[in-house]
């Protein structure tokens, strides 16, 4: 008898703890969290225009972070500079939008795990005479606002001496490379391949690989931290199970 005492015991005190589920507690179950996200960032985010739905690496790993960790959630694709804006204003809980983990992000935002490593890359027009960098020179190059592309573009444009002109999203960046209004931009490798791969676009990257670093999701500063603990968790756990691999795999990685 004394021994059933114990294990029944030992049960209640584990049903209570966090830690003896893969779960992690949320103090409102009923809450739904407003996450926000970008709009035309294939292939992380992007409306499918069969469905009419926002598909991604973003949204599949979003949907399995939230299924494994039974959290509610809404999606507003919105764009990556209003996306950023939401979260620092609190119109939104976090974000999750290919979002670049650095260290002047971090001062803003707080971060989960890296899901995704990636970098930028020059792009071009197909058959452009530009080559290198140096190239840029006396040119105009397009940059996509709030991005890395856009900060490594205004890092180099003084001294190589180059303008930059600002886009809201990548389609528009790309369209005014290949109409010939601007001669390049800075885009992040996975994305622009994807697209001139998925696109048939007319243009081509040249060079290396510039600054990788790993993609993650995002709250204000100071807040929401269960939104993070449980993305980690749950990111964990479908790494482990190979639904992640399964999704990176669903968009050609």
């Amino acid at each position: 008898m004394k021994k059933i005492l114990l294990l029944a015991l030992a049960a209640v005190m584990c049903a209570g703890l966090a830690s003896c589920g893969s779960k992690t507690e949320v103090e409102n179950t009923d809450k739904t969290y407003v996450i926000y996200s970008d709009n035309a960032f294939a292939p992380f985010e992007y409306l499918d225009a069969a469905s009419g739905e926002y598909v991604g690496v973003d949204m599949d790993i979003l949907a399995a972070v939230a299924e494994d960790q039974g959290f509610k959630y809404e999606v507003k694709n919105e764009g990556f500079d209003a996306s950023m804006g939401a979260v620092q204003s609190g119109q939104a809980d976090g974000m999750i939008a290919g979002m670049t983990i650095n260290d002047e992000r971090k001062l803003i935002f707080d971060f989960s795990d890296g899901y995704f490593e990636d970098g930028q890359i020059m792009v071009v027009k197909k058959g452009s005479d530009i080559k290198a960098e140096a190239d840029l020179a006396g040119k105009s190059v397009a940059t996509k606002i709030g991005t890395m592309g856009t900060d490594y573009a205004m890092s180099i444009c003084d001294t190589i001496g180059f303008d930059t002109v600002n886009y809201e999203d990548s389609p528009t960046m790309y369209t005014a490379i290949e109409n010939g209004t601007n001669v390049a931009c800075f885009e992040d490798r996975s994305v622009v391949e994807w697209a001139i791969k998925e696109e048939n676009l007319d243009l081509e990257t040249v060079g290396e690989v510039i600054n990788p670093k790993e993609y993650g999701f995002a709250v204000k500063k100071g807040e929401n931290p269960e939104l993070i603990e449980m993305f980690n968790a749950g990111l964990k756990n479908i790494r482990e199970s190979g639904k992640y691999d399964e999704i990176l795999a669903k968009y050609g990685y």
